[in-house]
């Protein structure tokens, strides 16, 4: 199991108020599973994901991210989890616009510290693997949108995570280009990846093997 969730709840404070974002969460993901959670604006899908990838912890209950319980690590602690396990891919890409596709790939590497010959080799070689190979020295501005994602892939999937997630990955593209990108999904999953992604899309939501709903920060 390398997500296991117990009765997770999350509240944020407003002034006086308690909100409540999450409530009694439980959520069991295995190596290798496709998840998809669907969930309208607000229903508290970010905040899951957020905690899932340990950017955020939960107010109360219990989460193992591949055995290990989180909410008993400091902040140092967690940076190294989250950058041994999860990679990241977001609907904006967040690349940096300065750097060529090979360098956006290739800089967790460097905070990795991984050599720099290194770090070149297994970008390059992540850039070929999502069909970018004859675009590792293309600035983002030089790409499209879904070019930009399968960057963005590439640069989650250049560490060996066990665990993606993907927080509406196809919203900032043309239909053809979500395609490509799910397929690309569907390839990382079949070579054993374990995939979380977020999505208001029903017909992305078909890629993945379970779908789980979000409303009013419940898990169904």
């Amino acid at each position: 199991m390398i997500i296991e969730m117990t009765d997770v709840n999350k509240d944020y404070i407003q002034g006086k108020m308690t909100v409540p974002a999450l409530k009694h969460v439980n959520l069991q993901v295995e190596e290798g599973d496709y998840l998809a959670i669907m969930g309208p604006s607000g229903s508290g899908k970010t905040t899951l994901m957020n905690i899932i990838g340990l950017l955020d912890v939960q107010t109360s209950g219990t989460y193992l991210l591949d055995g290990n319980r989180v909410d008993t690590l400091n902040d140092s602690a967690l940076a190294v989890l989250r950058n041994r396990l999860i990679g990241f891919v977001f609907q904006q890409f967040n690349l940096l616009p300065k750097l060529s596709a090979q360098d956006n790939v290739a800089l967790p590497l460097l905070y990795a510290n991984v050599p720099k010959k290194e770090r070149r080799e297994r970008a390059a070689a992540a850039l070929e693997k999502v069909g970018l190979a004859d675009r590792m020295n293309f600035r983002p501005n030089q790409l499209s949108g879904g070019q930009c994602q399968r960057v963005a892939i590439a640069r989650a999937m250049v560490g060996g995570p066990k665990l993606l997630l993907a927080d509406e990955p196809t919203g900032a593209l043309d239909s053809k280009s979500g395609e490509q990108v799910m397929e690309l999904f569907s390839q990382l999953n079949a070579e054993g990846t374990t995939i979380v992604l977020i999505t208001h899309d029903q017909k992305v939501s078909t890629y993945a093997r379970v779908t789980r709903h979000i409303f009013d920060g419940e898990l169904r």
